[in-house]
């Protein structure tokens, strides 16, 4: 069994407060309880809290925890939800959030060059100054910093045209466990020379190194954008609008879904726009040029002219936030039903999210709990919620049966477990549901090569 220091020695404790001086590093409970929790709620307590400002103090610390085998938590804003930058077996959590400038933005090579700590929302308002285009777009984006969306491979609900946070990634600085710096990639847009390190790294959730800048790939900024907000009676009805609007020739930056138990949420929480028959609403994104959202506007309401809608809503330019709005609220709307929630990213083959969010919706019919289902249908990634109440007999119970009854119906379906938010601590143990023996084994023998004594972000699925 791996053995994890329960304590920092005084020469430990002496080491990194002169490596990280006074403001840089933190040991009081109140420092370590703050940065010992993320958005999953789960919580363990750290030895120690560091702060760097530059590559060579990440340098130095990484051949000091190789040498004294202490675990390292890399950690941003902690926004991700599944546990993933929690400190479960001691160590040392190292905040981000010092390395926080934008290097370089440069318009003819369509790249930026980042820090981790840079906010997401800080570099998109940057380089859009410039006519340039960041696409990936995270729910948490305002708060998120790149170097978290490299580590978890954010999402975002422009995927379904632009992709995921690992199609922006050129380049990266990394430091790995032993002090080492290396640099995956480069500027280039293009390049096939050797293993893609690059692209190891994102999604590799602090389990390989630390990053410590990223060159991102950027593209030109659209001219203009449109929302559509769509009712339909039922989920079936949302369904058949999906495939009348990519039948049409249309790719919608963004095509976001939301069922029954969703409207039924937002409905409580604020005014919504939808009559009462409506169960079940799409939202969609486009853009482009002016005549081309133009275009596609009238395309996709002639589309739909001979589906079953309740409603249609049209909004542009700052107008169309308000259609938004309603889409960003789901979450803490989501209480309106029930006190506690569990909450799962599944993914699924397109062409199975109907049937997938059916079943879904039966499971929580058999163990008597309510489950809402929305998220982004034009990727068949889909939020999951089990809404239950902890203090009442037999509900928390049923909430995890219901977690891996949902996992086995996803997987049947040729799914995924998650689709964007990681594996972390709250679906450690159902990797292997998905995850074979051989391939897993491959995986560790990695995460070996990389860091053998496994001080980086230890006691996750790898």
């Amino acid at each position: 069994m791996k053995f994890y220091p329960e304590k920092l020695s005084k020469a430990q404790r002496k080491f990194l407060k002169e490596l990280f001086p006074e403001g840089e590093s933190g040991f009081s409970d109140g420092e370590l309880l703050s940065c010992g929790v993320d958005a999953s709620r789960k919580h363990a307590k750290p030895l120690a809290l560091v702060k760097p400002h530059s590559v060579k103090q990440v340098s130095e610390l990484l051949a000091w925890a190789q040498k004294e085998r202490m675990p390292i938590y890399p950690r941003a804003r902690a926004t991700n939800k599944v546990g993933g930058c929690v400190p479960v077996k001691n160590g040392v959590v190292v905040s981000m959030l010092g390395m926080n400038s934008i290097l370089d933005i440069d318009p003819q090579d369509f790249v930026a060059v980042v820090q981790p700590g840079v906010i997401t929302a800080d570099l998109q308002k940057s380089v859009e100054k410039q006519g340039l285009f960041y696409p990936p777009d995270p729910a948490s984006l305002k708060i998120s910093t790149i170097g978290g969306n490299i580590s978890t491979c954010a999402g975002g609900m422009r995927a379904v045209k632009y992709g995921v946070t690992r199609d922006y990634v050129l380049g990266l600085e990394v430091v790995i466990p032993g002090g080492e710096v290396i640099h995956t990639g480069g500027r280039t847009h293009k390049n096939v020379v050797g293993l893609d390190l690059t692209r190891l790294m994102v999604g590799s959730a602090g389990s390989l190194g630390l990053i410590t800048q990223a060159t991102l790939k950027l593209l030109p900024l659209p001219e203009t954008s449109a929302s559509v907000l769509i009712g339909f009676e039922n989920l079936p009805g949302c369904l058949k609008g999906a495939e009348a609007v990519f039948g049409c020739g249309i790719l919608p930056t963004a095509m976001e879904l939301m069922d029954r138990n969703t409207l039924k949420a937002l409905k409580l929480h604020s005014d919504v726009p939808w009559p009462e028959e409506t169960g079940g609403v799409l939202l969609l994104k486009i853009d482009g040029s002016s005549e081309s959202v133009e275009a596609d506007l009238r395309q996709i309401e002639k589309a739909l002219s001979n589906e079953p809608t309740t409603f249609l809503e049209k909004g542009s330019g700052e107008d169309q936030e308000r259609l938004w709005e309603l889409r960003r609220v789901i979450s803490p709307a989501a209480f309106n039903l029930a006190p506690d929630k569990q909450g799962e990213d599944v993914a699924v083959p397109r062409g199975k999210v109907a049937q997938a969010i059916e079943s879904y919706h039966e499971i929580g019919k058999k163990l008597g709990l309510v489950v809402m289902c929305f998220g982004h249908l034009g990727d068949g990634n889909i939020h999951v919620s089990v809404m239950y109440d902890k203090s009442a007999p037999g509900q928390s119970d049923n909430a995890l049966k219901a977690k891996k009854a949902i996992f086995s119906s996803t997987l049947a379906l040729g799914g995924t477990l998650s689709g964007e938010h990681g594996i972390g601590l709250t679906k450690a143990d159902y990797l292997g549901m998905q995850i074979g023996d051989t391939e897993l084994n491959l995986m560790h023998r990695i995460k070996d090569v990389f860091d053998p004594l496994k001080i980086m972000n230890p006691g996750k699925a790898v």
